[in-house]
This record gives structure tokens, sequence and C-alpha cells, in this order.
């Protein structure tokens, strides 16, 4: 059974990648569809706000603190290796690093650095955008489906 400090870590561990998930999930359902019907220059200069102002203290500690949570559990679990609830937490962990975490780092950061780059009313800015949107949003369901099975599968490891 987990419980003490162990229990915890891993209901932040059920916050972290929850509040992760809702993020990912408003961007996926209707953020980026809001963003993909302006016209190419105004996507592109609110997408690169948006992305600027999300490297805020307040949603780096929801986003990199899920991820040493995760580590953080997962290390624990190899410790102690709980009679049970061991695989959801190992699954979690890797889940949300590997699947939320890595991914973002892997795929939807170097997108946005793309986009950065580019002057919003360029041709080149234009011709980029529908791709970015595609692919960047794309990129974004899997992680915002790693968050949410991440937090299932923490939650199981607590019931």
């Amino acid at each position: 059974m987990i419980d003490g400090p162990y229990e915890v870590l891993v209901l932040l561990g059920v916050l972290g990648t929850g509040l992760a998930a809702g993020v990912f999930c408003g961007f996926s359902a209707f953020v980026m569809r809001g963003l993909a019907a302006l016209p190419p220059a105004q996507g592109v200069a609110a997408m690169n706000a948006i992305n600027r102002a999300a490297v805020t203290p307040a949603f780096m500690l929801v986003f990199a603190g899920a991820a040493v949570v995760s580590a953080l559990i997962a290390v624990v679990t190899f410790v102690v290796w709980p009679d049970e609830g061991t695989a959801q937490l190992l699954l979690g962990s890797a889940l949300y690093l590997f699947g939320s975490f890595g991914l973002t780092l892997a795929a939807n950061v170097p997108r946005n650095e793309a986009l950065a780059a580019l002057e919003p009313g360029t041709p080149e800015a234009a011709a980029y955008w529908p791709a970015y949107v595609r692919e960047w949003t794309r990129w974004n369901h899997v992680r915002t489906l790693a968050s949410a099975a991440a937090t299932v599968a923490y939650a199981l490891a607590l019931s």
C-alpha cells in the first residue's frame, strides 16, 4: 500500500500531470483552432506571443515540476517496489517523462523556435504557418493523451 510521504508524492503526480493535461487539452480543443482561423500574420504573431508568455514561473512549476515529481516517483518506486501499484507508477512516470515532457522538448519546442525566427507578415511565415499548426497540434494531441494517461495511472496506483 502507498502511504505517508510516498502517497503525497503520488498525489502531487496526479495533480501535476492532470494540470498539464488540462493545459494541453485546451490548446488541442480550441486554442489552435482559433489561431488557425486567423490570417497567417495574425496567427504567427499570436502564437509567438503565447509561446513567450508561457515561460512563466507558474506554468513552468506545473510543467517541469510534474516532470521532477514523475522522475522522483519512478526512483522511489524502484527503491521501495511496493506490493501494489508498481506497474501503474512506472507507467505513469514513463508516460509523462517521455510522452509529455520529452515530446515537448523534441517536437513542440523546435517548432516554436522555428516560428519565432519568422517575421509574422512575411511570405515565409505565411508558408510555414499551416504546416506549423498541423504538426504542432498533432504532437500536442499526443502529449495531451500521455499526460492524461499518466494522471490515470497514478490515480489507479493509489486505489
